[in-house]
């Protein structure tokens, strides 16, 4: 072996050596690499996890706060009337519970029921969408006229209700009742129409320290009742013996229902005559109810009672049919003047009413003088006005009854051609001691002549008012002078004989040649 061989051994284990550490170190070096790429993923995945978690945890304290907010605007939305904002029935009776049992003095708390006056005949003319609207801008001026420091709710419908617990009572509870009436009576605008309503308000006060919410509520409900039977718009104070007439009158409420269905209605007549010649041109068509116990019940009872319940409807198209079918039997030129309630023109059943009778019993339509009042205009001016004008166009005079009581009575001659206007009998009874009286009927009669409208007066019982009457030139004349309200059956003689001149002097009831 040479010297040279071993040196090359030796340089080829060196270089294996070298070459095996290359790869050590590089392995080694690509390991670093690894870790530390792995540890910047770490990082990241850790920050990414930090920032994930803050997000989470402020995700759930967000939801935290809209879970607190949606269960604060349940709550608020179980004690809120949704379509007002006004507290509800449930908030209102926990309130006055609360109310009651700090309430140290009997006299000390007061509490105001109200109910809009002709809202369903909003509803059923204009429709409920501006029903609703209606009780949003009700409730929007109860708000401002009650202030903040009452508590003004809406219980249902178009029930509302007031707490006072500050001032005098009865004294300041009277004094809000007067304001919230004024504030109501106020026309609304409603899709583009003027619109009146009003309110009736029943107001309870307690008695004693011990008085409960529902009784308090009971009173004050009762009261309303009261109100609205003696004259809508006005308030009454609860009174124990409230309670007794309003059995009463629900009493009267079935026998009304039960006076329809049995028949125990007649219309009676009362002559319509020309103020000169004092010839008979026709009748008017009064409603009267023989009622099976109590007798003869006055209209003035039981009608608003009638238009309260809706009944009016059925009794109104029944007094038509009758008042036709009767007039049938008369001379051709003899008129039958009927009277419209407001209520009716709450639907549009009134002039299917109004045909049907024309057409089941033959009259003419020039025969048939249908009245109205000034409030009959004042619920939907427009909708009665289109009504009228179809009523007229088919051939029916339309008389506007108790001329001169109302507000707006020579606004309406501007825009409706009425046939006729009656003076109301209020006029006519102080005429002969009241010189404005005087004035006011030489008014209307000269109106009527210019406008070319008649003109007549009800309520004559005297020939001294038949006289002043006839010289200032008045249509036609109404009363007792001539005749009381007759059944059909006691007028017949009236149509047989020619009727003459009321003697000069004072006169009684039923002077007419063959009225008994």
């Amino acid at each position: 072996m040479t010297t040279d061989e071993p040196t090359a051994v030796l340089l080829d284990q060196v270089q294996r050596l070298e070459r095996r550490l290359a790869r050590q170190t590089s392995a080694r070096e690509q390991a670093e690499a690894l870790l530390e790429s792995k540890s910047l993923e770490l990082h990241e995945l850790n920050r990414s996890l930090a920032h994930l978690n803050a997000n989470l945890e402020q995700r759930v304290r967000e939801r935290t706060r809209e879970l607190d907010e949606e269960r604060r605007h349940a709550l608020f939305l179980a004690e809120r009337d949704l379509l007002t904002g006004l507290p509800n029935r449930l908030m209102f009776g926990r309130q006055l519970r609360y109310i009651l049992e700090r309430s140290q003095q009997p006299g000390s708390v007061a509490l105001l029921y109200l109910d809009l006056d002709g809202f369903k005949a909003v509803n059923d003319t204009l429709g409920h969408a501006c029903g609703d609207e209606l009780l949003k801008e009700v409730g929007k001026r109860l708000s401002t006229a009650a202030g903040e420091s009452v508590l003004a709710a809406r219980l249902s419908g178009d029930e509302f209700a007031i707490i006072l617990r500050s001032g005098e009572q009865p004294k300041q509870a009277s004094i809000l009742a007067d304001q919230l009436i004024a504030a109501l009576q106020m026309p609304f605008e409603l899709a583009g129409r003027i619109v009146r309503v009003g309110t009736s308000i029943g107001i309870a006060v307690t008695t004693d320290a011990a008085e409960s919410a529902e009784t308090l509520l009971h009173n004050a409900d009762i009261a309303l009742y009261r109100a609205k039977v003696r004259q809508r718009g006005t308030w009454e104070l609860f009174s124990p013996e409230m309670d007794v007439e309003r059995l009463s009158r629900l009493a009267l409420e079935r026998d009304l229902r039960a006076g329809l269905a049995e028949q125990q209605f007649e219309v009676f007549y009362q002559p319509l005559l020309e103020a000169g010649a004092g010839g008979l041109v026709g009748f008017e068509a009064l409603l009267r109810w023989k009622h099976p116990v109590k007798g003869m019940v006055s209209p003035a009872e039981f009608i608003p009672i009638a238009e309260e319940i809706g009944l009016i409807h059925e009794i109104g198209a029944w007094v038509l049919k009758q008042a036709c079918t009767d007039a049938m039997g008369w001379a051709p030129e003899l008129r039958v003047a009927v009277n419209l309630s407001p209520v009716q023109f709450s639907k549009s059943t009134l002039l299917d009413n109004v045909w049907s009778a024309l057409d089941g019993s033959g009259l003419a339509a020039q025969r048939l003088e249908l009245e109205i009042t000034e409030s009959a205009l004042m619920q939907d001016g427009q909708a009665t006005l289109d009504t009228l004008h179809k009523l007229r166009a088919r051939g029916m005079r339309i008389s506007m009854d108790d001329f001169g009581t109302g507000y707006s009575s020579l606004s309406y001659l501007r825009l409706f051609p009425f046939d006729k206007i009656k003076i109301d009998r209020s006029f006519i009874k102080a005429m002969t001691q009241d010189e404005g009286s005087i004035e006011i009927i030489r008014a209307v009669i000269g109106l009527g002549r210019a406008l070319n409208i008649k003109v007549l007066a009800e309520g004559v019982e005297t020939n001294e008012q038949r006289e002043m009457l006839r010289l200032e030139g008045c249509d036609e004349l109404q009363g007792y002078l001539f005749s009381r309200p007759r059944p059909l059956a006691e007028i017949g003689s009236l149509l047989a004989n020619v009727l003459q001149a009321v003697p000069t002097g004072e006169s009684k009831p039923g002077n007419l040649r063959g009225v008994a």
